[in-house]
C-alpha cells in the first residue's frame, strides 16, 4: 500500500488503483486538491476529523468517492445537505471499495472526560487479497482488533489519551508497522518526546516510523 499522512488523522491510502481518504479534519493539510478519490471515510464527528468549511469542497471535487461515516456523523452531514450523501458503516459491517475490503469495528469514541457524552466512532480495516487486516485507522479509540494488523494509524497524542497508553495500545494490536497520527495538538518539541517514548517502547517485530507531512511511502 501508498500511505500519505496528511497531518493529524488525514490518511490517504493507495493499493492497486484505488484510493481511499480518512478523516479530512481541521487540523490536516493538503487534502483539499486531492481529486480521483475513490472513497472519502471518516471516524467520528469531531471537526478535527470532519471539517466543516472544507469538507463540501473536498466532496465537489470528488463527485464518484463513495462516502461512509459512523451513524451520528452521517445524519449530521447528511441533515447539513452541502456535501452529498453519507452512508452508515458500523461494527460489524463490511463493504467493497475497489481493491479494498472495508471494515467498521470498534463504535465509541475513548472517554475524554465523564462529564462529556461519549459520541460513536467508528474503527475501519481494510483488507487486500491475500491480506487481511492491511490497515487499520481507529479514529479516536483504542479499539485493539482480534486480528493481527498489518500496517496501524497510531493515536499518539490527544486530550483523552496518556503516552503509556498509546504505547499499551501498540503493544496490544502489536502490527508489523505503525506510524503516528493526531498529534496536531502537540508542538514540534512534544511530538520528538512522545515519538521517541514510543519507538522505544514499541514491541518486539513492530516497525514505529514518523511519516512526513504530504510524502507518499509504501508499507
Amino acid at each position: 500500500m501508498l500511505i500519505t499522512h496528511l497531518r493529524h488523522s488525514c490518511v490517504l491510502v493507495e493499493h492497486d488503483g484505488t484510493r481511499v481518504l480518512f478523516d479530512p479534519g481541521t487540523f490536516a493539510a493538503g487534502f483539499e486538491s486531492l481529486t480521483g478519490l475513490d472513497a472519502v471515510l471518516i471516524t467520528h464527528q469531531h471537526p478535527d476529523h470532519a471539517d466543516p468549511e472544507r469538507l463540501p469542497a473536498l466532496v465537489a471535487a470528488n463527485p464518484d468517492a463513495v462516502r461512509y461515516a459512523d451513524p451520528q456523523t452521517a445524519k449530521q452531514w447528511n441533515e447539513r445537505g452541502d456535501a452529498g450523501e453519507w452512508k452508515v458503516i458500523g461494527p460489524g459491517e463490511e463493504i467493497r471499495i475497489g481493491a479494498f475490503a472495508v471494515r467498521g469495528t470498534g463504535g465509541r469514541h475513548a472517554v475524554i472526560h465523564p462529564s462529556i457524552p461519549v459520541v460513536d466512532n467508528t474503527a475501519y480495516i481494510l483488507d487486500i487479497d491475500g491480506k487481511p487486516g492491511a490497515f487499520c485507522h481507529p479514529g479516536d479509540s483504542l479499539y485493539i482488533p482480534s486480528e493481527r494488523i498489518d500496517v496501524l494509524a497510531l493515536p499518539a497524542a490527544a486530550p483523552w489519551l496518556k503516552l503509556s497508553e498509546s504505547v499499551d495500545y501498540l503493544r496490544g494490536v502489536a502490527p508489523r508497522i505503525a506510524f503516528p497520527i493526531h498529534q496536531a495538538v502537540l508542538s514540534d518539541a512534544g511530538c520528538g518526546v512522545h515519538n521517541a517514548r514510543i519507538s522505544e517502547m514499541a514491541p518486539e517485530g513492530t516497525g514505529f516510523t514518523v511519516l512526513e507531512t504530504g510524502e507518499p511511502v509504501e508499507l
